[in-house]
C-alpha cells in the first residue's frame, strides 16, 4: 500500500503484468442475431399479396376518411350564419373572417359557443 504523508491511499501496484478482465456483455450484443434474422427474412422474400393487402387497407382507410371529411363539410355548409355574428366574433376574438365563419358553422350558428371555443 502506498502512503503519502503518513496517510494510506489504498493504492496497490500490479506487478504481475497485464491482467485480462472477462469480456462484459455489451448493450447491443444482439446485433449479429438481428442481422441474421433480417437476412433470413430477405431470403424468404416479402410476399406480394401481403404488400398488396396492406396497400389496399391503407387506401380504403384514406378514402373513408376523405369521404367523412366531405360529408362534414357539406353539413357545415348548410348552417346559416348571420353577418353580424361573424363581425362580432371577428372583433371580439380578433380573428379572420374565415376563422370566425368556420367557428360559427362548427357551433351551428351559436355565437356564445363559438366565442367560448
Amino acid at each position: 500500500m502506498a502512503t503519502e504523508g503518513g496517510v494510506g491511499l489504498g493504492l496497490e501496484m500490479e506487478t504481475s503484468g497485464l491482467q485480462r478482465h472477462p469480456k462484459k456483455p455489451g448493450k447491443h450484443g444482439s446485433g449479429a442475431a438481428d442481422l441474421a434474422q433480417a437476412t433470413d427474412s430477405e431470403e424468404k422474400g416479402i410476399e406480394s399479396t401481403n404488400l398488396q393487402a396492406a396497400v389496399s387497407v391503407t387506401g380504403d382507410r384514406r378514402s373513408r376518411e376523405d369521404k367523412a371529411k366531405q360529408e362534414r363539410e357539406k353539413e357545415l355548409a348548410k348552417v346559416t350564419i348571420k353577418e353580424e355574428d361573424v363581425e362580432r366574433i371577428m372583433t371580439e376574438m380578433q380573428i379572420s373572417r374565415a376563422a370566425a365563419e368556420r367557428s360559427l358553422q362548427e357551433h351551428m350558428g351559436n355565437v356564445v359557443a363559438a366565442l367560448i371555443a
